[in-house]
């Protein structure tokens, strides 16, 4: 009993001092960590911390600047622009998290696979892979969503989600097949083979585990990545549709229209995609260096 609360309480210490360690290795990633896990608090304490509902018209109070009845202003139906912010990370980090870590974790089983078996498997892999580089991610995630349309489920896009994870896909296994190729080599790779033991165990207790941080350094870096993406979409009209609360939506129709007279329309929700993605990039980063010993100093 005290032997097992002594060994909590290491790990506890362990674990502080990892995080102290990596506050003061990488204070630019920790700042970048903070705002991420605000925004995310925000999100999810969304119903309790929004002052409106989301989706309520209030013609009375059109275009109402910041005040201390609306915080951030209001826009062109008098919805209330701090409430649809709050709701709108709700959005934005779900739809990001999702695509990323989907196009993320298949671009690395795939890239894994083809590290593992070389030789056609890898070229044919590789090829297609460079098909789809050869477009760029919007472009795919535009003919995507055109094509496929919307199909939302418990509040999610599904098919958004879809268009945006696809294109990620290719790319994350040429980052991920990069570091399996040095893998693959290893003598337990060898051992694990002479062993008896199948592909996919082979692929995925002794290869895909070694490749862990290039994947949590895309994982991260392509949240940044969908989170813009999905701005893109809605804000021409291919990604969430209103009423529901999103920061590219709020950007586009009569936030275009009334900029100069209602600049808090347009400020806000892009400081918002600004800030999201500039804390995902430094996080990202700040965890390459601290994963990654060619970076450290």
């Amino acid at each position: 009993m005290e032997a097992g609360i002594s060994r909590a309480v290491q790990s506890r210490h362990r674990e502080r001092g990892l995080v102290l360690r990596f506050i003061a290795a990488q204070p630019l990633g920790a700042a970048g960590l903070l705002v991420i896990l605000l925004m995310a608090a925000a999100a999810i304490f969304a119903d309790l911390l929004a002052p409106y509902d989301p989706e309520a018209i209030d013609f009375a109070s059109m275009l109402a600047p910041p005040s201390a009845e609306h915080f951030l202003g209001t826009d062109a139906f008098g919805r209330d622009i701090l409430t649809r912010l709050l709701y709108g990370a709700r959005t934005a980090l779900s739809i990001g998290f999702l695509s990323s870590f989907l196009g993320c974790t298949a671009g690395g089983l795939l890239g894994v696979a083809s590290a593992y078996f070389g030789g056609r498997v890898d070229l044919l892999l590789q090829r297609l892979v460079d098909i789809v580089l050869c477009f760029p991610i919007i472009v795919l995630a535009l003919v995507m969503v055109a094509v496929v349309g919307h199909r939302p489920l418990l509040g999610i896009d599904l098919n958004l989600v879809a268009a945006i994870a696809i294109p990620i896909v290719p790319r994350a296994a040429r980052v991920v097949r990069a570091a399996a190729l040095s893998v693959r080599a290893m003598p337990y790779i060898d051992a694990a083979r002479a062993g008896g033991y199948g592909h996919v165990h082979i692929i995925l207790r002794h290869m895909a585990p070694n490749v862990a941080a290039p994947y949590l350094i895309l994982l991260t870096a392509y949240i940044a990545q969908a989170i813009l993406l999905e701005a893109s979409l809605s804000f021409l009209g291919l990604g969430v549709v209103e009423p529901k609360p999103a920061w590219g939506l709020m950007l586009a129709g009569d936030s275009s229209n009334f900029y100069q007279e209602a600049p808090w329309m347009i400020l806000f929700p892009g400081l918002a995609i600004s800030l999201a993605v500039f804390a995902f990039n430094l996080f990202g980063d700040a965890l390459r260096d601290w994963l990654d010993p060619k970076f450290r100093t």
